[in-house]
């Protein structure tokens, strides 16, 4: 057995794997909130309904109350991100670095990569459902069926640009995480007060 067999042994850390690349998770469920958050560009983008332009199946109030349902599920991904700063806060000289690939944590024991594996199956998951549904709204929103004030789009408006800035500036994992969190508390209020404007 070498030294460091012998420590990891001597340690309680002989069954520890490094742990997975934490940007891997982080991303995809900050792309689920740009998503939701790109609701903000039909206002400014959208054209009216044309007779040859067929209607989505989906119902505006099925499709607003999926995506509120999204919302609440980002929220609880993001807390579950929180609670877990071994996996996805950065720690040692990763906590300072800034947002890339291949800053692998500590290492982790079976459970910590249960809870990882877990988190990909619900991000993966959301990233999808939050996609098509965001996309069923703004298709509402263009058709006439949702009539929303202006200043909600720029509530959507705002959010997006805070997803922005942390890609820009290349924030940290925890300062990623953390905002995340908030944009997705904000989100679930847009989404809603966007419900209070479906035309019945």
């Amino acid at each position: 057995m070498t030294k460091e067999q012998q420590h990891a042994a001597d340690t309680g850390d002989a069954d520890t794997r490094i742990a997975p690349d934490p940007l891997a998770a982080v991303l995809p469920a900050l792309s689920a909130l740009g998503a939701i958050a790109s609701i903000a560009a039909i206002n400014w983008v959208g054209q009216e309904r044309t007779g040859e332009r067929s209607r989505t199946r989906r119902k505006p109030g099925v499709a607003l109350r999926d995506l509120e349902s999204c919302c609440l599920g980002l929220q609880e991904i993001f807390r579950r991100l929180h609670r877990n700063p071994k996996l996805f806060g950065g720690e040692g000289g990763a906590a300072a670095s800034p947002l890339k690939f291949g800053m692998h944590g500590p290492r982790i024991d079976p459970a910590l990569r249960r809870t990882y594996h877990q988190l990909m199956n619900d991000i993966a998951s959301m990233l999808v459902l939050a996609s098509q549904n965001a996309f069923d709204v703004m298709c509402a929103i263009e058709d006439g069926e949702i009539i929303a004030p202006e200043q909600l789009f720029y509530g959507f408006g705002e959010q997006q640009d805070r997803l922005n800035t942390l890609m820009q500036n290349r924030a940290t994992l925890k300062v990623s995480v953390d905002t995340c969190l908030d944009v997705a508390d904000k989100l679930t209020v847009l989404v809603r007060e966007l419900k209070k404007h479906k035309v019945d």
